[in-house]
């Protein structure tokens, strides 16, 4: 009975014993510090390739160089460079590498200094890796694009052009602008105080501005009178573009201008000393001074009903857009591609180039118009509207219009 007594004992004082133990290793792992294992540091690399390997130069294509000239200048081994001759164009068309462009050349880290990489930067955007080592090998690379939105403002000085040089704004914005306001906006009646207020996206690349994006939204004050634009498109309804505070579209049947950015050298008279001939005489159109080359647009959809030298006028161009107008581009340098008598083209579409052919003392385009017969001064020529937004559509439009009006107010 004792010996029982004593085993009970025993094995009352060994459990004891290991519970306080477990207790103490689970209070042992509770306050040991958790090991987090810590990742591998990324491997930096550039347009896919792992820089620390590698040294790099900076080249720029020259006049005349080839892709060719190009791999032979950095030292790229014959027999890997004359693989180039066998890409086919789908992979890389060698004839669109452009002097001016730059390239890299990345380059072992050993006695050789072997290009082992050389990158042609097609575009701040687009790139192709050409593998030079032991065999060519091409990929394309391509940055990724961060679009920010913003609101901008200007006060013009001399051009819209100027205005937006001046407050450090995208150069590109001017040209959407123009394009937007095209149908409404008298581009070369700009005047000193004019202005605008636009809400857009704008792209970038490494922080380095790649274009606009969108115009959501405009104000364009031209002449003491606001002028708005506002984008919405409607898919189920089949309607696209930039509409004013009505809902009315800013697209007319006719452009202002049929071409951008030059200034009028002479207007519309009939009592015009002709600089050649020395007399005076009608001018029955406008003359736009402008580069030679400058492209010429069709200001409207028509048909081309005259394409030939026409004395004076030299290079000639008239087409007849409806029952009531006809409009005529004289001084071409030559005509635009495909322009033949009975050519349907589209407003916008290019007709002919910027010349001094026929009567003429210097590179511009004499524009003229035709109303039922009869000529008219272009510049107040009045054009028709397109379809306005749709009764249907009319609310989501306004509900799109104030949210828009909220950015454009938020600068002023």
């Amino acid at each position: 009975m004792k010996h029982t007594f004593a085993y009970s004992i025993l094995l009352v004082c060994m459990a004891l014993i290991s519970a306080c133990t477990t207790q103490e290793n689970k209070q042992e792992t509770e306050n040991k510090p958790t090991e987090v294992p810590i990742a591998p540091a990324p491997v930096p690399t550039e347009y896919g390739i792992e820089t620390a390997a590698y040294t790099t130069e900076m080249g720029t294509v020259k006049n005349g160089q080839t892709l060719s000239g190009v791999f032979e200048h950095v030292g790229v081994a014959r027999n890997v460079a004359a693989q180039l001759n066998t890409l086919p164009d789908s992979i890389f068309d060698v004839r669109k590498v452009r002097a001016g462009n730059q390239f890299t050349v990345y380059r072992t880290q050993d006695s050789l200094q072997t290009p082992a990489y050389i990158v042609y930067h097609s575009s701040l955007v687009d790139h192709v890796v050409f593998g030079t080592k032991d065999s060519l090998t091409v990929s394309h690379f391509k940055k990724s694009v961060t679009s920010v939105k913003k609101v901008s403002t200007a006060v013009i000085e001399t051009s819209l052009w100027d205005a937006t040089v001046k407050n450090n704004l995208n150069l590109n914005l001017s040209l959407e602008l123009s394009d937007i306001y095209a149908w409404v906006v008298d581009f070369f009646g700009i005047q000193k105080g004019d202005g605008f207020t636009v809400y857009y996206s704008e792209n970038y690349v490494d922080s380095i501005s790649v274009g606009i994006g969108e115009i959501y939204a405009a104000k364009f004050t031209h002449n003491h009178k606001d002028y708005y634009a506002y984008r919405y498109d409607n898919d189920s309804l089949g309607i696209h573009g930039y509409w004013d505070e009505n809902g009315g579209s800013l697209r007319k049947a006719f452009l202002k201008a049929p071409l951008k950015f030059s200034r009028i050298s002479s207007r519309f008279t009939y009592a015009r000393k002709h600089p050649i001939y020395k007399v005076v005489r009608p001018h029955t159109g406008v003359d736009y001074a402008a580069p030679k080359g400058t492209p010429v647009v069709s200001i409207g959809d028509g048909k081309v009903v005259f394409r030939a030298y026409k004395g004076g006028g030299g290079h000639t161009v008239k087409i007849k857009h409806n029952s009531v107008y006809t409009t005529a581009y004289l001084h071409l340098s030559k005509y635009g591609p495909g322009i033949q008598v009975g050519t349907q083209v589209k407003q916008g579409q290019v007709i002919g180039y910027v010349g001094s052919t026929g009567a003429s003392t210097g590179p511009h385009l004499d524009f003229r118009v035709w109303k039922n017969g009869t000529p008219i001064d272009p510049l107040k020529m009045e054009s028709p509207s397109v379809e306005p937004v749709p009764a249907k559509a009319m609310d989501a439009f306004k509900a799109v219009k104030a949210q828009y009006d909220e950015k454009l107010a938020s600068i002023d």
